[in-house]
């Protein structure tokens, strides 16, 4: 890839239509110092100094994209709450389209509180709903989600699980049959419950723990050859066409018709890993939406995914940063 071609790469972006179905949730950190322990119990003593609300799960997947400037619409359940305003407005002032989250009667929205302290994560509080949506949730979701295929015809789905009860099967099975029909491709970053369940999507997007526990099984190494037969199981279970998977400090592997390839990881100065799957499967959707070249969404998302474990906390991709790297790794 040559300079012209990855800045043309770059400025696809802005027209390149994303959707994403899944679970969405507020992540808020709550900063404090540490000094002391506690006289009443062995723990720490975190003096809070400020609070940071920021977006995750599904959420953080369509706040990658937005970074790097593609139209993003979200389909997801939150609670009629707080939180859920919080979340909405959060995702608004990006630019990430809204309209179609449907508000529960019944269910809270997912928020995750983690106590920092000196940059180190104290603890984490979780208050959410995870058993499946209602039936009516599902029309819903699923009402929606036909009416933005018909109108807006985008490029990608994403299928983004965090099992907190948003794909549940039927989503899963009506979301990717009607984009297969439409002829849209689809990449689902899976989580164990419905792991096996995403037959026929496009690019299956695990990573090397949930292949273990999906498939139930060992591998004595990562290399290629043993990627190579995990990507045809994952193949005779699913009929998909593309395996990507990520391998955290062993880089990426993407298996497809007549293609293979482990692609090393990139040294960097590790902070912290949250929601680096989130920019990873956001980046390499969105390469392979704008190219159709699996091996450049791969080793552009093997970038992305290093330059967000450098940061703390959830945050997504900056589209300069990226561009940058990428012209110095891969433009010749």
């Amino acid at each position: 890839m040559d300079a012209a071609t990855c800045k043309q790469l770059f400025d696809s972006f802005a027209h390149t239509k994303i959707g994403v179905v899944g679970d969405i949730m507020l992540d808020t950190y709550w900063w404090g110092s540490v000094d002391r322990i506690s006289p009443e119990a062995p723990v720490p003593i975190v003096s809070l100094q400020r609070k940071e609300t920021r977006v995750g799960g599904a959420a953080n997947v369509a706040l990658n994209l937005r970074a790097l400037g593609a139209p993003t619409t979200i389909f997801a359940i939150i609670g009629k709450d707080a939180e859920g305003q919080e979340l909405s407005n959060l995702l608004n002032k990006e630019g990430i389209i809204i309209s179609y989250i449907h508000e529960s009667n019944s269910r809270v929205t997912t928020n995750k509180v983690r106590v920092m302290g000196r940059n180190q994560q104290m603890m984490r509080l979780d208050h959410e709903h995870t058993h499946d949506i209602t039936s009516a949730e599902e029309k819903a979701i699923l009402d929606n989600f036909y009416k933005y295929v018909d109108t807006e015809k985008p490029a990608l789905i994403i299928l983004e699980d965090y099992n907190k009860g948003v794909l549940t099967e039927n989503i899963i099975n009506a979301v990717i049959a009607y984009c297969n029909q439409k002829g849209i491709p689809t990449a689902v970053d899976p989580k164990q419950k419905n792991f096996l369940a995403y037959k026929g999507c496009t690019i299956f997007k695990p990573n090397l723990k949930e292949v273990k526990e999906g498939l139930k099984i060992e591998l004595a190494d990562v290399n290629g050859d043993n990627l190579n037969k995990v990507h045809q199981a994952l193949q005779t279970a699913l009929d998909h066409k593309i395996s990507f998977i990520t391998l955290s400090e062993h880089g990426v592997y993407f298996g497809m018709e007549g293609k293979q390839q482990l692609i090393p990881t990139h040294i960097r100065n590790i902070a912290d890993v949250s929601g680096a799957g989130d920019t990873v499967i956001a980046v390499a959707s969105l390469t392979y939406a704008a190219t159709k070249d699996m091996r450049l969404a791969a080793e552009m998302a093997n970038i992305a995914g290093g330059l967000v474990c450098e940061l703390v906390g959830t945050a997504p991709i900056d589209k300069n940063v990226l561009a940058a790297e990428v012209t110095s790794i891969l433009v010749k």
